[in-house]
C-alpha cells in the first residue's frame, strides 16, 4: 500500500471518529451532559483507576490532572481511529469493529454513571453508527467499491471516491463535526448557569465573621497570603465536567434516619439567616509541604440547624451527602452538631461560589478533609450510619472520618536556593483545623529545634503563618519544620503518604549558603 493511501485511510478513520464523537456530544445535550461518550469514558476511568494511579496523577500533575487525563484519552482515541481507518476493509471491516468497540464502551460507561437512566446510552449508540458510516463512506465502501479495493494498492477513484471527492467530503464532515460538537456544548453547558450566577446577590449575614486582626499576615515575601483568592484556591474533585446546576434547579432533599423529611430550595435558603466564617480547607491528597490547602471567607447556613429541623434519630451517626453528578461523601454527624461552623455554603470571598467550587451550593466542615465533608454541588442528604453506607472514596479504602492532621510547611526560601552568609528568614504556614496551632519549630540539619515566631491567630479553624531568622553559615544545609497543635500533638517526623487518611512528616528544604 502506498504511503499516500495509508495517510488518506488514516485520515478517514480520524474524521470518522471525530464525526461520531461530535454527534454523540450534540445528542448528549438533549439527554444529559454526563451522557457524553467522551466524558462518560473519562469519568468511568477516573472512578475505577487504581489508588496508586490516582496518587501518581495528583502528585505529578496536581490540579492539572483532569486536563492531562482528557488529553490522554483524546490522543488514544486519535491513534485508534487512525489505525481503524488503515485496517478497514470492504468485506472484513476491522476498522468499523474498532470504532464500534469504543461506542459500546461509551454506552457501558454512560450507563454506569451514578445519575444514569437508559437514555444515557443513546449518544454513544448514535456516535457508533455515525462513526462506522462515515468511515465506510470515506473508504469508499458504503455505496460503491469492489473486491479489488481490498489490497489498498489501487487508485482511490476505483474505491468509490476520487482524491478530490475524498478531500471535499472529509473537509465538510470535519467542519460539520466541529460545529456540531461546539453547538452541543453550548446547548448543554454553562450558559444558563453563568447567567444565573451573575444574578445571584449574596444575603447579608446575620452572623458576620470576626475581623481579621493586624498581624495575621507576617508580611514576609514569599509566604502564602492568609486569605486565598478564588482563582488561586486549589480544586481537587472527580468531576471532569463542571456540573451545570442553576439556583432554580437546585434542591436539597433531607431524608433517612430523621423524624421529618423535607426538601430545601434556593428560595428556602434565602429565607434563612446566613452566617459568614473564615475557614481553611485541606485536601487529603496534599503531600507534605504541598499546596492543596487554602483559606476563604465563606457565606452559608449552619448545617446543624438544618439537621435539627429534620430531627436526627439517636442511632444515626453519618451524613451521607450526594453531589448532582453522583459523587458522595460521608460526614460524622457529631462533627456537624458539635458547635463548629459547619456550613451549607453559597458564597466564597464575597461572591457567589465559583462554578468549579460548587455553585450554587456546597459544604464546608472545619477540621475534616474534603473527601469526607466538602461535597460540592450537593443535592441530597441522607442521614444514616457508617455501617450501612459507604461513600465514594470509602469504597476505595480511603479513611472513614478523616480529621485533618497537624501540618506545617516552609514557604520560603525556595528549595535549592542560594543565599549569602548571614541572616536568612525562614517562613511558612501551619495548620491544625479545629484544634489550632500552638507552636512551630525550625531545625537546621541535626541541630536543636528553634521556636519560630507565630503570626497573630485568627481562629482554630484557620492556618497560621510563622517565621524564624536563621544566622546562616556557609555550606549546604537542610531546614526542617514541625508544628504542635493545641492538644499537644506534634507533627510526626516519619513521612506517611496522603492516602488513605492524610500525609504526615516533617517538611524540609535544602539551601546553599555561600
Amino acid at each position: 500500500m502506498r504511503l499516500a493511501a495509508v495517510a488518506r485511510h488514516g485520515l478517514a478513520g480520524l474524521v470518522a471518529a471525530g464525526a461520531g464523537l461530535a454527534v454523540g456530544e450534540f445528542t448528549a445535550a438533549f439527554v444529559s451532559p454526563y451522557a457524553s461518550p467522551f466524558y462518560a469514558v473519562g469519568s468511568f476511568l477516573v472512578d475505577r483507576a487504581p489508588a496508586p494511579m490516582r496518587e501518581f496523577a495528583i502528585e505529578t500533575f496536581g490540579t492539572n490532572d483532569k486536563p492531562v487525563l482528557l488529553w490522554g484519552i483524546a490522543i488514544a482515541v486519535a491513534i485508534l481511529s487512525v489505525v481503524a481507518g488503515i485496517v478497514e476493509r470492504q468485506t472484513v471491516p476491522i476498522g468499523s469493529v474498532l470504532i464500534a468497540m469504543f461506542g459500546v464502551f461509551g454506552m457501558f460507561a454512560a450507563l454506569h454513571r451514578p445519575t444514569s437512566d437508559k437514555w444515557y446510552a443513546a449518544p454513544s449508540l448514535i456516535a457508533l453508527v455515525v462513526g462506522v458510516l462515515v468511515l465506510r463512506y470515506l473508504r469508499g465502501f458504503l455505496f460503491t467499491g469492489s473486491s479489488s479495493a481490498e489490497s489498498g494498492d489501487v487508485d482511490p477513484a476505483r474505491e468509490g471516491l476520487s482524491r478530490r471527492q475524498f478531500a471535499i467530503s472529509a473537509g465538510v464532515i470535519a467542519v460539520a463535526s466541529a460545529a456540531g460538537a461546539y453547538l452541543g456544548r453550548q446547548i448543554s453547558t454553562m450558559g444558563d448557569v453563568i447567567a444565573d450566577r451573575k444574578r445571584v446577590r449574596l444575603p447579608r449575614p446575620t452572623s458576620v465573621a470576626a475581623q481579621i486582626p493586624a498581624g495575621v499576615d507576617v508580611e514576609v515575601d514569599g509566604v502564602t497570603p492568609f486569605v486565598t483568592a478564588n482563582n488561586d484556591f486549589y480544586r481537587i474533585d472527580t468531576a471532569l465536567q463542571v456540573p451545570a446546576l442553576t439556583t432554580g434547579d437546585w434542591q436539597l432533599r433531607v431524608h433517612g434516619m430523621v423524624d421529618n423529611e423535607f426538601t430545601l430550595t434556593w428560595d428556602d435558603l434565602m429565607d434563612m439567616q446566613a452566617t459568614e466564617r473564615i475557614v481553611t480547607l485541606t485536601c487529603v491528597s496534599n503531600e507534605v509541604g504541598g499546596a492543596l490547602a487554602g483559606t476563604a471567607r465563606w457565606v452559608g447556613y449552619p448545617m446543624k440547624a438544618i439537621l435539627e429541623r429534620a430531627g436526627v434519630q439517636d442511632d444515626a451517626d453519618m451524613l451521607f451527602s450526594t453531589s448532582v453528578d453522583g459523587w458522595t461523601s460521608g460526614t460524622p454527624i457529631d462533627a456537624v452538631m458539635d458547635g463548629r461552623d459547619a456550613l451549607l455554603v453559597i458564597g466564597m470571598n464575597g461572591e457567589p461560589l465559583p462554578l468549579e467550587h460548587g455553585f450554587p451550593v456546597r459544604q464546608v466542615v472545619p477540621g475534616l478533609y474534603g473527601f469526607v465533608s466538602a461535597c460540592k454541588w450537593v443535592v441530597d442528604w441522607e442521614i444514616t450510619r457508617f455501617d450501612k453506607a459507604e461513600a465514594y472514596w470509602t469504597k476505595r479504602n480511603w479513611g472513614v472520618k478523616a480529621p485533618i492532621k497537624t501540618a506545617s510547611r516552609i514557604d520560603r526560601p525556595a528549595g535549592l536556593s542560594r543565599h549569602p552568609v548571614g541572616d536568612v528568614v525562614i517562613a511558612g504556614t501551619a495548620w491544625a483545623q479545629h484544634r489550632g496551632v500552638a507552636k512551630v519549630e525550625v531545625r537546621v540539619d541535626d541541630g536543636p529545634w528553634n521556636t519560630a515566631t507565630l503570626a497573630t491567630e485568627y481562629s482554630d479553624d484557620t492556618w497560621r503563618q510563622w517565621y524564624w531568622t536563621w544566622p546562616a553559615t556557609a555550606g549546604q544545609h537542610t531546614i526542617y519544620c514541625r508544628a504542635t497543635d493545641k492538644t499537644g500533638q506534634v507533627q510526626p517526623e516519619q513521612r506517611v503518604a496522603p492516602i488513605p487518611d492524610g500525609a504526615t512528616g516533617w517538611h524540609n528544604r535544602v539551601l546553599r549558603i555561600e
